[in-house]
C-alpha cells in the first residue's frame, strides 16, 4: 500500500496559459493538494505464473490563476463608464475587479482572466496475468478507470479585449483610438465532467530462436467521449430543433435530444489495435564479408515494429463546453466594439444590449421534462461556444519503426533509426456558421446597399445589410444562420504524420563517457494545437509544418574524469574531479503566419478557444533573406516584402508554417568535485552554468513574430535565458 500527499504552491510571474499578461506586474497564484492511495496484491500461481492486481484513487485540487497583481482595481475606475456614470462592464466577480485584462497581437497585459477552482477523481483497477510456456511468455489484462472532473471557473468573467489591428492595421493604435477588435466576458455554472475507460490486452514475446524474439498482441479499447454530470454540453447540427429545449433556435442540441447521447458523439466498440515487434541479432559465417559487416555473433541487433494506438479523449474537449447556452454564455462581440462601453459597436454606434448577468435554465432539463420557458433572445447570436461534433469517433496512431544497432569494440555502441506515424481523426476546430465571402464582397461597396447603410467587410459577418435592390440580409453567415455568431466545432477531421532519421553513437573508454546523437525530421498536421482552427471552406489548406517541427537536432553529451590525481600527488583533494556538459545544436522551430483580422470575411474570431483566425497573409514567392543572426539587423528575422495582408475574400496564400526560424547553439557544463569523508560518506560539490557563453538564443515556437498586423512582424522577439550559474553541495551517507 502507498499513501502520498503533496501540497504545491506557485506564484507565476507570467500567466500567460490563464490569458493573464506576458509582462511583469501581474503575477497570478497556484495553490492545491494532490493525494494518493495505491494498494497492490502479486500473487505467485507457480514458478511460471503470476498475477498482478492493482488498485488506485487520486484526488487532486487545484485552484489555479489566483490574480494577484494588479487586484483590487474597480472597472469605473478605469473608464468602463455609460453616459450615465454607471459601469459598462457588470463585475460578475466583484472580488477580482482588477487592471483589465488587453491582449495584443504581441504581448498582454493586465490581471489573468481565467481562474479555475477544480477537483480531479480518478478511481481505477488493473489486472495482469503472466503466464511462461515454453519459449513463449504471455500476458493477459485489462483495466478500468472512472474519471471526474468538478470545475468552478472564473473565466473571463470581468471581460477581457483583443487588440489585433483591424480598425488601423497595428493592434497599438487600435488601444489609442478606442476600438478593440473584440470584447469577451462569460458567466457558467460550476461543471461535473465524467468519463469511463475500460481496455483489454492479450500478448506474447516469442522466443522462436536463440537469436530472435517475437513481440505480438492485440489491444481493445473502449474510448468513450466526457459527459458531463447534468447534460450541461452542446453541439450543432443545422437545421435540427432540439426537444428539450423546444424554444432554442433551430442548429443547437442537447444531451437527451434525438440521436444525441450524453457524450454527445456515439461510444465506439470497434477499437482493436494489433501490434507486432521483432528483436534480432543476425550471425554470419565466421571469415565471410557478412562478418565483417554484422561483427561477432551479438555485437548486431535489428529491431522493427508496427502498432496502432488509440488515444484517449482529453477532459480539455468537454471543459470547453462549459459556457454553452442556456447554462453560461460567453459573449463575443458582433463587431469591433468601442473600448469604454465595450456593448455598443465602435462603427455603427449599435447598442448590443447589456445582457449580464444571466438566469440560467434548471439543471432537471430532459426529453421527458422539456424547459420552453427559455429566454433565447437573451443568448442570441449564440456565439463562443466549441460544440463537440455527433459524427466523431476514437482518435488513433499508427506508429512503425526500424532499428539497427552495432557495437564496435568493447566500449562503442552506433545506432541507426527510422521512425514514423501517423495520427488520424485528430480533434481540430472548424467554424460550424462561417460567413459567406462571396455574399460579403457583393455588399461591400456603397453602390451595392441602401443609400446611409452599412457596407460588408472584415467583420461584419453578424451586420444586418440593406442591398441596394431591396430587401433586407441578416449577416452573411451560414449555415446555422443569423441567430448564432462566431462559434467552433471540434472535429475528428484531423491528420498528422512524422517522420525521422535517427542516428546515434555512445562511447566509455578510461576516463571519458561521451554520447552523440542526429535527428532529421519533419512534422506535418493541421493543426499543432487546439486553439489554431482550420479553414471551414477547405481543411486541407490547413496543412503545413507542426509549430513543434525541428529539422535537423544534433546533441553531445560528455563526462571527463579530470586527472588531477595522475598530474599532481594523488590525494583526496585532487581526485574525484569531473567535467561534463550538453552541447546542442539545432534547426529553429517554424514560424507561424497569420491575420489576425478578417480579410478572408470567414469570421473565424478569435474567442479565447481558438488562438487566432484562419487568414494567412499573402505571399509573393519572393526571397526571405533569413537573418540567423537577428541582433545585427534591429531583431528583423524574415524579409517582411515578402508578404501582404491577404486580398479581400481571400484566406491568403502563404502556408500557416512553411520555413524556420533561428536555430539553437547552446552549451551547458557543470564542474565537480566528490570528496570522500569516511567509505560510506562523502561530499559532492557542483558548478553549473547553462548557455555558458551567454549566447542569444532565438529559438522557440514563438520566437519570432508571423503576425502581419502586428507592430514587430518578422521581427525576433523572444530568447531562451540568458547565462544561468549555480552552485549545489550535497552530503551522500
Amino acid at each position: 500500500m502507498q499513501i502520498h500527499i503533496d501540497d504545491f504552491n506557485l506564484d507565476n510571474p507570467y500567466p500567460v496559459a490563464q490569458s493573464g499578461a506576458s509582462v511583469p506586474g501581474f503575477d497570478a497564484l497556484t495553490t492545491g493538494r494532490a493525494q494518493l492511495i495505491a494498494l497492490g496484491d502479486t500473487k505467485t500461481f507457480s514458478s511460471s505464473a503470476v498475477n498482478e492486481l492493482h488498485f488506485s484513487y487520486m484526488r487532486d485540487f487545484t485552484n489555479l490563476g489566483q490574480p494577484v497583481g494588479g487586484l483590487g482595481v474597480s472597472l469605473t475606475s478605469q473608464g468602463f463608464a455609460n453616459a450615465d456614470g454607471t459601469s459598462s462592464i457588470v463585475a460578475l466577480d466583484p472580488k477580482g475587479q482588477s487592471v483589465e485584462n488587453l491582449n495584443f497581437n504581441g504581448f498582454s497585459t493586465g490581471a489573468a482572466a481565467n481562474q479555475l477552482i477544480q477537483t480531479n477523481n480518478i478511481y481505477q483497477v488493473s489486472d495482469v496475468f503472466s503466464k511462461v510456456l515454453g519459449s513463449h511468455t504471455m500476458k493477459f489484462g485489462g483495466e478500468f478507470h472512472a474519471d471526474q472532473v468538478n470545475a468552478h471557473p472564473i473565466a473571463q468573467f470581468n471581460g477581457s479585449f483583443v487588440f489585433s489591428g483591424q480598425e488601423t492595421g497595428v493592434d497599438f493604435a487600435d488601444f489609442l483610438i478606442g476600438v478593440p477588435s473584440q470584447y469577451n466576458q462569460s458567466q457558467l455554472n460550476p461543471f461535473y465532467a465524467r468519463n469511463k475507460y475500460a481496455g483489454l490486452f492479450a500478448q506474447d514475446s516469442w522466443q522462436a530462436r536463440p537469436s530472435l524474439t517475437l513481440n505480438y498482441g492485440l489491444r481493445w479499447d473502449r474510448v468513450a467521449p466526457w459527459s458531463e454530470k447534468y447534460n450541461q454540453i452542446s453541439t450543432f447540427v443545422p437545421g435540427a430543433q432540439s426537444v428539450v429545449f423546444p424554444g432554442a433556435p433551430p442548429g443547437i442540441l442537447y444531451p437527451g435530444d434525438p440521436g444525441i447521447p450524453n457524450t454527445l458523439a456515439p461510444i465506439g466498440n470497434r477499437s482493436f489495435s494489433p501490434r507486432v515487434g521483432l528483436a534480432w541479432s543476425p550471425q554470419s559465417e565466421a571469415g565471410s564479408f557478412l562478418e565483417k559487416i554484422l561483427g561477432s555473433p551479438g555485437t548486431t541487433s535489428v529491431r522493427a515494429s508496427f502498432g496502432n494506438f488509440y488515444t484517449a479523449i482529453d477532459a480539455l474537449s468537454v471543459s470547453v463546453l462549459a459556457a454553452n447556452a442556456p447554462y453560461g454564455t460567453t459573449y463575443t462581440s458582433p463587431a469591433p466594439p468601442l473600448f469604454a462601453t465595450p456593448f455598443i459597436t465602435a462603427a455603427s454606434g449599435q447598442n448590443n444590449g447589456q445582457p449580464f448577468p444571466y438566469t440560467f435554465a434548471p439543471l432537471n432539463s430532459s426529453r421527458s421534462n422539456p424547459d420552453p420557458n427559455i429566454d433565447w433572445s437573451t443568448y442570441e447570436p449564440i456565439s463562443g461556444i466549441p460544440g463537440y461534433d455527433i459524427h466523431n469517433r476514437a482518435p488513433y496512431t499508427e506508429e512503425w519503426m526500424l532499428s539497427i544497432e552495432r557495437q564496435a569494440g568493447p566500449n562503442t555502441v552506433f545506432t541507426a533509426s527510422y521512425v514514423g506515424t501517423a495520427s488520424h481523426r485528430q480533434r481540430v476546430l472548424i467554424e460550424p456558421n462561417a460567413g459567406n465571402p462571396a455574399l460579403c464582397l457583393s455588399l461591400s461597396q456603397p453602390s451595392e446597399v441602401q443609400p446611409g447603410t452599412l457596407t460588408c467587410g472584415p467583420g461584419g459577418e453578424d451586420t444586418v445589410y440593406f442591398p441596394i435592390a431591396g430587401g433586407q440580409v441578416n449577416g452573411t453567415r451560414g449555415p446555422l444562420g443569423p441567430n448564432f455568431g462566431s462559434n467552433a466545432l471540434q472535429s475528428n477531421i484531423g491528420h498528422a504524420n512524422y517522420n525521422a532519421l535517427e542516428l546515434s553513437a555512445r562511447h566509455t573508454s578510461g576516463r571519458l563517457e561521451f554520447s552523440a546523437a542526429y535527428t532529421y525530421g519533419k512534422s506535418l498536421d493541421q493543426s499543432s494545437n487546439v486553439g489554431e482552427e482550420v479553414n471551414p471552406f477547405n481543411p486541407a489548406l490547413s496543412y503545413a509544418l507542426s509549430s513543434f517541427s525541428v529539422k535537423h537536432n544534433f546533441v553531445v553529451s560528455y563526462e571527463y574524469q579530470l586527472p588531477f590525481d595522475e598530474l599532481f600527488h594523488p590525494n583526496r583533494l585532487s581526485r574525484g574531479w569531473s567535467l561534463s556538459g550538453i552541447t546542442h545544436f539545432a534547426s529553429g522551430f517554424p514560424i507561424t503566419m497569420i491575420n489576425n483580422g478578417d480579410n478572408s470575411l470567414i469570421g473565424t474570431n478569435p474567442n479565447g478557444i481558438n488562438n487566432s483566425s484562419i487568414d494567412e497573409p499573402d505571399y509573393s514567392g519572393g526571397a526571405l533573406h533569413l537573418n540567423h543572426n537577428p541582433r545585427t539587423n534591429m531583431n528583423n528575422y524574415f524579409d517582411t516584402t515578402a508578404f501582404s495582408m491577404n486580398t479581400l475574400g481571400t484566406p491568403g496564400t502563404a502556408k500557416r508554417r512553411f520555413f524556420y526560424g533561428p536555430g539553437a547553439d547552446n552549451y551547458d557544463m557543470a564542474v565537480a568535485k566528490k570528496l570522500s569523508l569516511t567509505e560510506s560518506k562523502f561530499l559532492l560539490f557542483r558548478v553549473e552554468a547553462f548557455n555558458v557563453f551567454n549566447h542569444t538564443q532565438f529559438n522557440g515556437p514563438s520566437s519570432v513574430d508571423g503576425d502581419i498586423g502586428s507592430s514587430t512582424f518578422g521581427d525576433a522577439i523572444s530568447a531562451t535565458p540568458p547565462r544561468i550559474m549555480q552552485g549545489a553541495l550535497k552530503l551522500n551517507f
